[in-house]
């Protein structure tokens, strides 16, 4: 089987949609800071950092587009929000979904796990059609 490399779907379109709405919000409190009817001055430099406080909370949404999980006949990489392991299928127990969970996750040992945020619930379909791809190559290595 070749290899397979899975992203979220829904939540790379609501953040991406919150991240612009963000910077939207941001810039245009931020050029009208300047003109306020209580006497308080704002000068430019807090405009700027206005709208560069909402190029930073949009960086911080668009993190959540970060999760992929790619695998192949060796092992499987798994990148979440900030942290990032490849593990070989022989270290990979099962890919399991639990009922209710957000996102799949792998089965290591002595009762070890580690979340696979690429495949999520809300994704259905695609989330189906990612584990059992996943486990598939598992089950390729492991015969």
């Amino acid at each position: 089987m070749a290899a397979v490399e899975f992203r979220p779907k829904k939540i790379r379109l609501v953040a991406g949609a919150c991240a612009v709405f963000l910077v939207a919000v941001f810039t245009v409190v931020g050029l009208l800071l300047g003109d306020t009817p209580t006497g308080v001055i704002f000068r430019t430099s807090d405009q700027v950092a206005m709208i560069c406080l909402g190029v930073l909370l949009a960086c911080g949404v668009l993190l959540l587009t970060r999760p992929r999980v790619r695998a192949d006949a060796e092992g499987v990489e798994v990148r979440n929000v900030i942290t990032s392991h490849r593990f070989a299928w022989q270290d990979v127990l099962h890919v399991s979904f639990p009922d209710g969970a957000s996102w799949a996750r792998l089965e290591l040992p002595e009762d070890e796990y580690i979340s696979v945020m690429a495949i999520q619930a809300v994704d259905r379909e695609h989330a189906v059609a990612a584990v059992r791809a996943l486990r598939d190559l598992h089950r390729t290595a492991h015969p």
